[in-house]
């Protein structure tokens, strides 16, 4: 009993911190909407929504939106904005638990939170004119639907890039970014070999986080190589993590001969953005976020510029996946006492002079077709090289709560990179740890995706396939 109670404080006591922290989170950003408590906001015959976002390079212009809905809505909806841009999966967590839950949110984990039921499905508000705009490849089973239940609609994603100094690139004397592997590793070593007394080096990963750091290298060097990215084998049904060998091969080889930045190992996104920004990085993977990120966060010293990762040979066989990014974007709470409400915003927000001039900030790329034939280039330095192309596209989502035993392929993975071992012996590890999970929960019911026989890496949007 004593366990139990002292259980509940420390939730109890999580939920006040939590409030604190939203508190001084959303002060940075700016109120939105009136002054008015939800108290006063019902008195005067508003109906309050709390709208929590968790994004950080875009919260200003998407304070803004809020803001233009709230003066303009002729439903008397007065929509208070938070951001949380740290934990904040945690905080949203802990918002259901404590009966604190937002309307509207940005979910990080959708499967996790639809199998919860935490989330309210969208079908019931769609207008015909709804499905129509946001039709074909748009709604990917296991990304923004879930059992034909829609759950959140696409708008924005991300595409992934190999980011460079060019100054250090002429000062190395290459001429072109690494398009094969091998080609990556000796630019990093032609930096590092002159940069290494000035403290620069010609490669880094925020491997503090081994999911950030291989999901935004790994994944796509694998996919444009006709591979894929997190070990699933669509054309089998099953885990099979031997094609991502020659890339962690090639991680590790910069990490043992010296080109990667040392302390890679406790290094997160930021800090090795200052660095880059710095001059002190030759190249690094990441999303198309970065510009943003130079031009107000961490103002470049440099010349830089970026372009499609590297494949495994130097041969592009496959589309470097947009996947949940582009799907999905914002979802209704399922415990909202004002799910109407809450719908006519987000049809504000998925309005096309939301949508179109997100993407002429340079703040994301818009996948729906209707909308990004109608938005202009962005206006951002640097954005360029990131809008989407031939080699950009969607995957079909991997099979849905997958945990195997011990740790997971990322966690082996940059394990490996740092300090060596018997990587055949770490994959075959891992193929029968995953398979083991995937038959486990097939046997039960809960995954239903079958192989693809004739999968094709370079056209995968579409390609799902359900019992």
């Amino acid at each position: 009993m004593v366990k139990g109670r002292c259980m509940l404080t420390a939730a109890f006591c999580l939920v006040l911190a939590l409030t604190g922290c939203l508190n001084e989170e959303a002060g940075k950003f700016g109120k939105t909407g009136s002054e008015l408590s939800p108290e006063a906001a019902l008195n005067q015959g508003k109906t309050k929504l709390r709208f929590w976002s968790s994004g950080r390079h875009d919260a200003q212009y998407i304070l803004e939106a809020v803001k233009r809905f709230n003066a303009s809505n002729k439903d008397h909806i007065e929509v208070e904005m938070t951001v949380i841009a740290d934990d904040f999966t945690q905080s949203l967590d802990l918002s259901f638990i404590s009966e604190q839950s937002p309307d509207v949110f940005t979910p990080i984990d959708l499967a996790d939170m639809v199998d919860r039921k935490e989330v309210a499905p969208l079908n019931g508000f769609m207008t015909p004119e709804d499905k129509t705009r946001f039709a074909e490849h748009h709604f990917v089973e296991g990304y923004n639907m879930f059992d034909g239940k829609i759950y959140s609609l696409p708008s924005s994603g991300s595409t992934l890039r190999l980011i460079y100094n060019e100054e250090l690139f002429e000062r190395a004397g290459i001429h072109s970014p690494p398009k094969s592997l091998p080609s990556l590793v000796e630019a990093a070593k032609k930096i590092a070999s002159f940069g290494k007394s000035e403290g620069i080096y010609g490669f880094a990963l925020p491997y503090k986080n081994p999911s950030s750091a291989l999901g935004r290298s790994v994944v796509p060097i694998a996919e444009i190589s006709g591979i894929g990215g997190r070990g699933y084998d669509y054309s089998t049904g099953t885990y099979d993590f031997a094609g991502l060998k020659p890339v962690i091969q090639a991680f590790r080889t910069m990490m043992e001969n010296g080109s990667t930045l040392p302390g890679s190992e406790s290094l997160d996104i930021d800090p090795l953005r200052a660095q880059f920004a710095d001059g002190k990085i030759g190249m690094y993977l990441s999303y198309s976020s970065e510009p943003s990120i130079y031009k107000v966060q961490f103002p470049a010293k440099i010349r830089w510029n970026a372009a499609l990762p590297p494949s495994v040979d130097g041969v592009y066989k496959g589309v470097i996946n947009q996947g949940i990014g582009a799907t999905r974007w914002l979802a209704i709470g399922s415990k909202s006492r004002h799910k109407e409400a809450a719908w006519k915003f987000l049809r504000y927000m998925y309005s096309e002079e939301v949508l179109t001039g997100y993407q002429e900030a340079g703040l994301g790329i818009l996948s729906v077709d209707s909308l990004a034939s109608k938005a202009g280039k962005p206006k951002l330095e640097g954005m360029e090289p990131f809008l989407p192309g031939r080699y950009d596209g969607i995957w079909p989502a991997i099979p849905y709560g997958v945990q195997p035993q011990g740790r997971k392929w990322e966690e082996e993975f940059a394990r490996y990179i740092m300090v060596g071992g018997d990587l055949d012996s770490i994959i075959s590890d891992l193929n029968f740890r995953y398979n083991a999970a995937l038959e486990q929960e097939r046997a039960a019911g809960r995954i239903k995706m079958k192989a693809i026989p004739d999968f094709d890496p370079m056209n995968p949007q579409g390609k799902g396939v359900l019992e």
